[in-house]
């Protein structure tokens, strides 16, 4: 595990994110950590993921597309019809290339941290989380109950989060990343087993 300079990397992102998406950051950093506490992943992973997990929001959506050309990475449909949801694979992307990460732990939690997948690790659950339940969310639906089972359940949390975003998305007529569908088809799998539902 390397030692990122943790100090060179928010002057950074101080520069180039706005006030509110910066504290967004150290938020979920903060959290992550927490997290990563609790469930005896590394903390300094966590902290760096959870700081580096939006480093291309600063980004337009030309930009974003631009970039995504430049290092070669592949778009669905879905996304090039709506390029706000690339910020995640592209951040994983400027993460090394801007920042100079190469913990492929660190780098794939920050690409999966929007719309998660089928069974994610450790660091990618915590990170996936943090970004939802960080101290500067607010009004969102099953917030508290879900900041309460975070810390008994990940598993439990990650389904509760997953199943909150697709219905805010289908309420909003949005469309659902198809990695989403498959990461709440595994969790709830998880979920049944775990409470024996219709055992």
């Amino acid at each position: 595990m390397e030692n990122y300079d943790i100090k060179a990397i928010k002057k950074q992102l101080e520069k180039r994110l706005d006030e509110k998406r910066y504290e967004h950051s150290l938020g979920v950093a903060y959290t992550a950590a927490a997290l990563a506490m609790k469930y005896h992943c590394d903390m300094e992973q966590a902290y760096t993921a959870g700081l580096l997990h939006d480093c291309a929001k600063y980004l337009n959506e030309k930009e974003s597309v631009e970039l995504c050309e430049k290092y070669k990475v592949e778009l669905t449909p879905i996304e090039r019809e709506f390029p706000f949801l690339i910020h995640a694979k592209l951040g994983s992307v400027l993460a090394k290339e801007k920042y100079d990460i190469n913990d492929p732990e660190i780098l794939s939690a920050i690409q999966w941290h929007t719309t998660g997948r089928g069974n994610m690790s450790l660091l990618e659950k915590i990170i996936f989380s943090a970004d939802y339940i960080e101290p500067g969310r607010k009004k969102i639906e099953n917030l508290t109950s879900i900041r309460e089972t975070i810390f008994d359940d990940l598993d439990r949390a990650v389904y509760l989060i997953l199943a909150n975003t697709i219905k805010h998305l289908e309420a909003k007529k949005q469309p659902i990343d198809e990695y989403s569908l498959k990461a709440i088809a595994f969790y709830e799998e998880v979920e049944k087993k775990t409470f024996n539902y219709g055992g």
